[in-house]
Formats: C-alpha cells, sequence, structure tokens
C-alpha cells in the first residue's frame, strides 16, 4: 500500500468509527447523560468486560508511544489523539495518530 492509499485509508477508517459511535452511542446518551453509567455498561458482562479491558490497555500503549516519541522523534499533537481516543475512541485517535506521525516523518 503506498502513502496516500495509507492516508484514505486511515480518514475513512477514522469517519466510518465515528459515524457508528454517533449513531450507536449518541442516541441512548440524549436519554440519560450519565457518564459513569455509560462507561460502566461496558461491564454488563464478562464478554463485553473483555473488551472494555482491551480498549483501556490499548489506549494506554498509544499513550505510552506518543510520550515515548514526543521524546525520541519530537512529534507534536499527540495528545488530540489521546483525547480522541476517549471520545469517539481508541480508533480515530490512533487513526489520528498515525495521520500527525506521518505528515511530520515526512516534512523531516
Amino acid at each position: 500500500m503506498n502513502t496516500p492509499a495509507f492516508r484514505i485509508c486511515l480518514i475513512v477508517l477514522a469517519a466510518a468509527f465515528t459515524a457508528a459511535f454517533v449513531a450507536v452511542c449518541i442516541p441512548p446518551f440524549i436519554e440519560n447523560p450519565d457518564v459513569v453509567g455509560a462507561f460502566a455498561a461496558g461491564f454488563v458482562n464478562p464478554y463485553s468486560s473483555g473488551y472494555v479491558l482491551d480498549i483501556f490497555f490499548t489506549w494506554t500503549v498509544l499513550a505510552a508511544w506518543i510520550a515515548y516519541e514526543t521524546k525520541t522523534q519530537r512529534t507534536r499533537h499527540g495528545w488530540v489523539a489521546l483525547v480522541l481516543g476517549v471520545v469517539p475512541g481508541v480508533a480515530v485517535g490512533f487513526a489520528v495518530y498515525l495521520l500527525l506521525r506521518l505528515q511530520q516523518v515526512r516534512r523531516g
């Protein structure tokens, strides 16, 4: 896959996840705007708990990678990816970080 195709793939995947997140999560959140309850709902059974733990740890790995590359590669604006990793989700935060990193690596 070449770089332009990779960029398009990341943008499409981030946009698709954001659209799915909005369609699935926003209507019930509007009905009951309980942030703590919304996070706790991820732990309703062992299977969803496993997926939620995977998401939390994936975000933590992304945070460690961003912190590392901030020091070693001088990448900037990684905090944006971490915020987007919380809402709408790690899929978007990770894609945004890769896009930021790709742009900064290309500049030299």
